[in-house]
């Protein structure tokens, strides 16, 4: 039974090297695949605990280790179960106002999909207020031509490095401006637009790169960029959206660390993954596309839409805002450490960008020179 000490030992590794603080690519991967390292784990416990080999010493160490290994990964991703308490309230029938609502469509299209249709569909039927699209070219720009009629809000930032990004928006956009915080090749797009009601929202719509050997070797611009907004949001006495395919799970040390800092609330706690990433294969699937909220809102509807030829899944949410969900919901407490960490990580970004001669440092990132 060899190969159910191997599978033992490779998830009791990888749940002790993803403990480790370091940026590298081959450290930050095994953030990813939890849920599979937890499947191979529930595999190889019942292999151990069945199996008919002779008890030793070792073996009951083995067995010891795989249980604090798999204790840790349901400790990861428990939270986005149905068993871990909701972070974000549903929004009742009676409570339902659809001048306080926003609809929110975010898909990273591929960009060498030809498939435009069928996004163009789910567009169609599902008539969402916001269309963030990621992976999009001029080609894609084009192809998506039609329904601007339908988003006279819009801002285009057509790239070929597999980075461009589109907003399309029916609601009103008060300012937009597209920034590039840590590199002149990773653009972001920040705006502030009108609901319904009146209502203003801060939206930040974010791609930065994946730590992978064929993208980033290391996670350290990813992790500055998304705790750079964190740390511009913390002070916003205002409502606010971060929307986009952040290359990072959400039960990762850097998501968390934005959740702490920002005061953001996920919708996915306490009710499913919406694991995004890779459609193509159903067994290697994590969650890589978010729609981060502040207290104000609260969840009406969320799902994921359906295969579009690209690699990633379109999300779809539904969120409403009231003082009434801000009076009952709480951000996650931010510990004495966090902020130290955070700045000690978007130091490290800012130099790393600076040492490749990638950009011209974003004000927005300028505090931390």
């Amino acid at each position: 039974m060899i190969w159910i000490e191997i599978g033992a030992g490779l998830v009791i590794w990888l749940s002790v090297w993803a403990l480790i603080p370091r940026d590298e690519w081959w450290f930050r991967g095994a953030d990813f695949p939890r849920l599979q390292i937890l499947a191979i784990g529930l595999l190889s416990l019942a292999g151990l605990l069945f199996s008919s080999t002779e008890w030793t010493l070792t073996r009951e160490l083995l067995l010891l280790a795989l249980i604090a290994a798999i204790t840790y990964q349901f400790k990861m991703v428990l939270p986005y179960t149905p068993l871990w308490k909701k972070q974000v309230l549903k929004v009742s029938q009676h409570q339902l106002n659809p001048k306080q609502q926003i609809s929110l469509l975010v898909v990273n299209v591929l960009t060498p999909n030809q498939k435009y249709q069928k996004l163009i569909d789910h567009i169609q039927q599902l008539q969402p207020d916001v269309v963030l699209t990621l992976e999009t070219d001029q080609i894609w720009q084009q192809a998506l031509s039609g329904i601007e009629p339908d988003y006279p809000y819009r801002v285009a930032v057509p790239l070929d490095n597999l980075y461009g990004m589109h907003l399309y928006s029916r609601l009103p956009l008060i300012e937009s401006e597209v920034k590039f915080i840590l590199s002149d090749e990773i653009p972001s797009i920040h705006a502030t637009l009108k609901l319904r009601s009146g209502v203003q929202v801060q939206l930040y719509c974010l791609h930065p790169k994946p730590p992978s050997p064929t993208e980033a070797k290391d996670s350290t611009l990813r992790d500055a960029e998304l705790l750079i907004v964190g740390d511009r949001i913390k002070d916003l006495d205002e409502s606010c959206i971060v929307m986009g395919d952040l290359n990072d799970v959400a039960w990762s040390r850097t998501t968390r660390l934005f959740q702490r800092m920002s005061g953001l609330l996920d919708p996915r706690v306490g009710r499913f993954f919406i694991n995004t990433f890779h459609a193509n294969y159903p067994l290697l699937r994590w969650s890589l596309d978010h729609i981060f909220h502040s207290t104000d809102f609260a969840l009406v509807e969320m799902k994921r839409l359906s295969h579009i030829g690209s690699d990633h899944f379109p999300v779809y949410v539904v969120l409403q805002t009231g003082r009434i969900f801000e009076e009952k919901q709480q951000s996650l407490e931010e510990t004495p450490s966090d902020a130290a960490e955070a700045e000690e990580a978007i130091q490290e970004g800012i130099e790393k960008a600076e040492q490749e001669e990638k950009t011209v440092v974003d004000e927005l990132a300028q505090p931390y020179k």
